[in-house]
């Protein structure tokens, strides 16, 4: 579990985030959704430790961080931000290869060579194996990067707007796929989106944010109303219900 309790954060006189506590479970996709400058993609660095806890504690499971080692925590969770520095020269495989680094510390064995050509094939990646990144589509280099994340072999995932730049038909495959991992995979997928559509039709639950704080959480139907959308997103739209879970009427 993801333990978050009293996180405050401020970037000079901005404050980013208001007194956070949050209790992430593990199983299934959360999304953490909200208008730009919500805080969201600090609360996930947070966790992660890209950036320094200034107050409140945050725990994976029996690792506190700001006190725990790094190579712990990197067994725990991995994280793949808004934006990656990779190599355009670099190859899928080589790119992928990296995040089991965590295990193999430079040296890697036959079972980390193992793992990365599974992530390649569930990935749909194998065809572009050997193909630098500078060649590939966004949505087969996004993949690329939620692969490279995944193969760290972490409880918890936490991806920061991977659906970035997408067209609709890789944000479906990417979000399908994401939904299997937690499914089939037992994997925890934390994931902060824009588009509330997305997080309805894939999430177990749905976290909110708005200026800095909680304001909603829950699982979709229970979250996602016409009078929350006014009140976080301060726009009128309407919501009907479909297959069983809301959708937002633009």
């Amino acid at each position: 579990m993801i333990d978050v309790q009293g996180v405050s954060y401020r970037i000079g006189s901005a404050q980013i985030l208001r007194n956070v506590s949050l209790q992430l479970r593990r199983g299934g996709v959360i999304a953490l959704a909200g208008p730009n400058g919500a805080g969201k993609s600090t609360l996930l660095s947070l966790v992660a430790r890209l950036q320094s806890l200034q107050s409140g504690r945050i725990a994976v499971d029996d690792l506190e961080i700001g006190a725990c080692d790094d190579r712990a925590l990197a067994r725990k969770l991995a994280i793949l931000p808004q934006h990656v520095n990779a190599s355009s020269r670099l190859t899928v495989r080589d790119l992928v290869g990296f995040g089991r680094y965590p295990h193999h510390r430079g040296r890697p064995d036959a079972q980390d060579r193992a793992r990365v050509e599974e992530a390649l094939q569930l990935f749909d990646l194998m065809p572009f194996a050997q193909r630098h990144l500078e060649t590939l589509s966004g949505g087969q280099r996004q993949r690329a990067f939620v692969a490279m994340a995944y193969v760290q072999d972490t409880d918890f995932l936490l991806l920061d707007e991977p659906l970035n730049n997408l067209d609709l038909a890789a944000s479906r495959a990417l979000m399908a796929q994401l939904r299997d991992l937690a499914d089939s995979k037992g994997r925890t997928v934390v994931i902060v989106l824009h588009d509330i559509n997305y997080a309805t039709a894939y999430a177990d639950r749905i976290v909110v944010m708005k200026g800095g704080a909680v304001v909603a959480d829950g699982a979709p139907r229970e979250v996602v109303t016409e009078a929350m959308l006014r009140s976080v997103f301060e726009t009128e739209a309407r919501v009907e219900i479909a297959a069983g879970r809301p959708v937002v009427l633009v």
